[in-house]
């Protein structure tokens, strides 16, 4: 319905309730309504680009000049690079000896990552197999890799006695989310990265008519289907209709922009209560790529937000491509002192620690670094819950508290809580 469709009073109330929208999101409104039904326009571009061919980013750049730019710096454009035509991508030093690392650096087809850790591919025959090592970027040394059984469903399935990941291809492991429009059937890709296409849908379409009625805007989608772009990837699962063709997948086949995730893949199922390889006791993801898996689970995402409501896919400055440094990014909307909280009249007040520190970052309570991703290091949880000491207790998940005062127990943590007066000695004490 239109503003001009409604009566006098009508329309005030509706102004009305946008000017108050406003008023508690501090301004920032234009990149927290995505709208929750989607737009009439969305099934037009998702009908164009679904009846389209893949034409490759480069397509794009000429009339997209700054998003392009942007783009081909962020991690998605190189999540996979072949050494050969960008040696810079390469972070260990291969010339340094070490009894891990059986293979040489001109054995390396492709290598994976870059923030933190790096694998390394190499082809053999018409698909790519993982070394059975990795790079700890954070650590600066080498682990082995390779999936044990009993922990990723998929390897029991790619039994791999030898324990160097030769019978483990990336084709159905994969390539599906590294690439662009991966066949199955050839094992080859359109593009290889995550290109424009991946979230806006094949372009040859809109390169031949550059409307918007020609190419696919997740914005403009109902808030299940624009998260879908980036769930299909960033979550743990499998897909609907394995095996297929005789093999297990582990990304969505048949799933691409326009289309609806949920006919394509199922997320990891998980018994509350227990303590999986993928989930903590209470559904929270227990390990790394299950943003999707959490973020489906929070209040942010049945409220309508969407995944570039915070993240800007084309690139910024800022760490995991937020639009703005977290804190300016969560108080956009979560303003001290309003309906929208912290109730607390400031920052500090809600979070009992000076404004610089970290205790004062809305990430560190709200999205701890708790799902592992290689050793030691672990990645933020997406459901936006605040753990607390009695979890830690119950349920083995990692409360902030402890995470960061590493020399104190949880008792110290729960007494600590409860003398802040600004919390509910329910909550805190279980």
């Amino acid at each position: 319905m239109r503003l001009s469709d409604l009566s006098s009073s009508g329309r005030l109330l509706a102004a009305l309730s946008v000017t108050c929208f406003f008023a508690l999101c501090g301004g920032a409104t234009a990149y927290f309504m995505p709208g929750m039904a989607g737009e009439p326009l969305a099934a037009e571009q998702a009908k164009a680009v679904l009846a389209a061919h893949y034409v490759g980013s480069k397509a794009c750049q000429s009339c997209h000049e700054d998003q392009f730019a942007r783009w081909i710096k962020t991690r998605m454009a190189n999540v996979v690079t072949d050494p050969k035509l960008n040696p810079a991508i390469v972070i260990p030093d291969f010339s340094k000896p070490d009894p891990l690392v059986k293979f040489g650096l001109t054995d390396v087809d492709l290598v994976y990552g870059s923030k933190w850790k790096q694998r390394y591919f190499h082809k053999v025959g018409d698909e790519y197999f993982p070394y059975p090592v990795q790079w700890d970027i954070t650590n600066k040394l080498w682990r082995p890799y390779h999936v044990a059984d009993g922990t990723d469903w998929w390897a029991a399935l790619y039994p791999d006695p030898a324990g160097d990941n030769s019978a483990r291809p990336t084709g159905p492991l994969c390539d599906g989310c590294h690439t662009v429009n991966y066949n199955i059937e050839t094992k080859t890709a359109s593009e290889v990265n995550v290109g424009c296409e991946s979230c806006h849908g094949a372009g040859s379409a809109h390169v031949d008519n550059p409307v918007r009625t020609t190419i696919l805007n997740p914005a403009r989608q109902n808030y299940v289907q624009a998260n879908d772009t980036c769930i299909a990837c960033h979550s743990q699962g499998q897909p609907l209709a394995n095996p297929i063709q005789g093999k297990h997948y582990d990304w969505p086949v048949g799933y691409k922009a326009g289309l609806r995730l949920a006919d394509f893949w199922k997320l990891e199922e998980h018994k509350l209560g227990e303590l999986s390889f993928t989930h903590f006791p209470d559904g929270t993801g227990h390990k790394n790529r299950m943003e999707g898996n959490d973020y489906v689970q929070s209040l942010m995402y049945t409220r309508g937000i969407t995944c570039f409501s915070c993240h800007d896919p084309h690139g910024t400055e800022n760490d995991a491509i937020l639009k703005r440094p977290a804190n300016q990014m969560c108080q956009g909307c979560h303003v001290p002192g309003t309906a929208n909280g912290p109730s607390e009249a400031s920052v500090e007040a809600h979070t009992h620690h000076a404004a610089t520190s970290k205790g004062s970052d809305c990430t560190s309570c709200h999205m701890p670094l708790i799902e592992q991703t290689v050793a030691n290091i672990s990645v933020a949880s997406h459901t936006f819950k605040f753990h607390t000491p009695g979890q830690t207790e119950a349920q083995k998940i990692p409360n902030a508290c402890n995470s960061c005062h590493k020399d104190k127990d949880t008792a110290w943590a729960k007494v600590v809580l409860q003398d802040w007066g600004t919390r509910s000695p329910w909550r805190v004490s279980h």
